[in-house]
């Protein structure tokens, strides 16, 4: 195990924190420790994730592990932050001692649910395209073509068109 990048995650921290307005959140509770582990998602166009957080309870390894998750969940899809393994986090701190080897699979889980919660609002109709797009906007990302709704009638000469972004 690579102790000096452990210890450097846990004094980071990387996305430990509980997120404003989160598309998505899911949880995951540990029966044999106690941890709660919740991560929170803001997704784009193409269902890519634009921000991703977490909270826990939980000690240093969990810390560590949520916060190399974000690291590799960040700008991916959806379908491919839910692929990620187990093993996949296991490399990025060159193994866990064999009693924390569990932590992974905790941390995915949580993930996990909060794609699926994304997935099951998106199928509900809940989180539209233009949703998504607004999203785009606030995390810091331009459209790539303004949007006008379709009942707004193009100004009338010499009347200005007032463009809001969010």
């Amino acid at each position: 195990m690579n102790f000096s990048k452990f210890q450097e995650l846990v004094e980071k921290r990387t996305g430990f924190r509980t997120m404003d307005n989160p598309m998505a959140s899911g949880e995951y509770f540990s029966d044999s420790c106690g941890d709660l582990y919740t991560y929170y998602l803001k997704i784009g166009p193409g269902d890519v994730i634009e921000d991703v957080s977490y909270f826990t309870t939980g000690c240093g390894f969990g810390t560590a592990t949520c916060s190399l998750l974000v690291d590799l969940a960040l700008g991916k899809t959806i379908d491919e932050a839910y692929a990620i393994s187990e093993a996949d986090i296991e490399a990025q701190l060159d193994g866990y001692p064999e009693k924390k080897k569990d932590y992974p699979e905790r941390s995915l889980n949580a993930l996990r649910a909060a794609i699926d919660d994304y997935r099951k609002k998106r199928a509900a109709g809940a989180i539209s395209d233009e949703m998504l797009t607004q999203a785009h906007a606030q995390n810091g990302h331009l459209p790539a073509t303004p949007t006008v709704p379709a009942t707004t009638a193009p100004p009338a000469e010499g009347e200005k068109l007032l463009i809001k972004l969010h």
